[in-house]
């Protein structure tokens, strides 16, 4: 590895959805456009892209998209499976996520400041953002990654091995109190094997549930016992092996929930799992550019959506990253 390389910040990956969500809640919706429309989301979401960039210096920043919030091979798995989520005032647009009215409409002009500013945004078809990250996190071979997300679900994409190694900003709480997570951190917070703490995390998660994606887990079996029996196992596979293992000494109370629960954890389990090669598409080099992309472009949108402030500060980030 040489010098250039060793000291090459590192590839930022952005749950784009989960982030503007947390931008639109943490900023009164008081702020309005040139045209009136609601700016928020657009300011609190830029804020954040410029802190984030400032703090990390990455060398490369691709922003996840939610290309399908609900595929349909998990709903067919679990049917629960957000569903809970589901918009059932619209006839319009049936399938469609329930999102604060003047929310949406902050969407594209989001996507319109990052085209702007030169900063990737990458989709699957048919998939979610977690995918997106999932993949582009799992193939990187050069860079270290940071994946950013207010999901604990990407805790699963924690790893030192093979390296590079891939942490996880959760953000749940909002930025400012964001946690990063490697494998010895989920190790430490959640009671699994820290030499296996991603694929342990997820399998944990699908032992446990998860009400806010509407997946119910085992029933009586929770946070605890649930790490605890996958830190005894290893893995969920080797406990289910376990279960149809007479001979193994599993509480009876405990085998019995595992045994009612079959059917469930069969499908539940890779409606836990982010898919790890899917066809992500960008919409240009996820370079950090060191200047905008479209300098006259980014100053409209910084008029017509009140943002002149926030898109300064993400100009002077773009601009100090790329210095020593």
């Amino acid at each position: 590895m040489t010098v250039a390389e060793s000291t090459r910040g590192p590839l930022l990956i952005l749950d784009g959805a989960s982030l503007w969500f947390r931008a639109y809640y943490a900023i009164p919706d008081k702020l309005r456009g040139a045209d009136g429309r609601s700016v928020n989301a657009v300011r609190g979401f830029t804020d954040m892209v410029a802190s984030l960039i400032t703090k990390h210096r990455p060398s490369r920043l691709v922003v996840g998209l939610d290309l399908d919030w609900r595929p349909p091979f998990r709903v067919a798995l679990v049917p629960s499976y957000k569903a809970h989520r589901l918009d059932t005032s619209s006839t319009a647009a049936p399938g469609a996520e329930e999102v604060p009215d003047t929310l949406t409409p902050q969407v594209p002009m989001i996507l319109d400041v990052l085209a702007a500013a030169g900063i990737a945004t990458g989709g699957a078809e048919g998939l979610e953002a977690d995918d997106v990250l999932g993949t582009l996190a799992h193939r990187e071979r050069t860079d270290s990654v940071v994946v950013v997300s207010g999901d604990r679900d990407l805790l699963q994409l924690v790893r030192d091995d093979p390296a590079p190694p891939v942490r996880v900003l959760y953000a749940g709480r909002g930025l400012a109190k964001a946690e990063l997570y490697g494998p010895a951190e989920v190790s430490a917070k959640y009671g699994v094997p820290v030499v296996n703490a991603g694929p342990a995390y997820a399998d944990m998660a699908t032992l446990r549930g998860d009400a806010s994606d509407g997946l119910p887990g085992v029933a009586g079996i929770g946070d605890k016992s649930a790490a605890q029996l996958i830190s005894r196992f290893g893995s969920l596979d080797a406990l289910m092996a376990a279960v149809d293992d007479p001979a193994s000494d599993l509480a009876k109370g405990v085998r019995a929930k595992l045994v009612a629960a079959q059917d469930y954890l069969k499908a539940a389990a890779p409606v836990v799992r982010v898919v790890c090669d899917a066809d992500v598409e960008l919409s240009g080099p996820d370079a950090l550019p060191a200047v905008p992309a479209d300098p006259e472009r980014l100053r409209e949108l910084a008029a017509a959506y009140n943002a002149e402030s926030p898109i300064t500060r993400l100009i002077a980030a773009l601009a100090a990253a790329h210095t020593a």
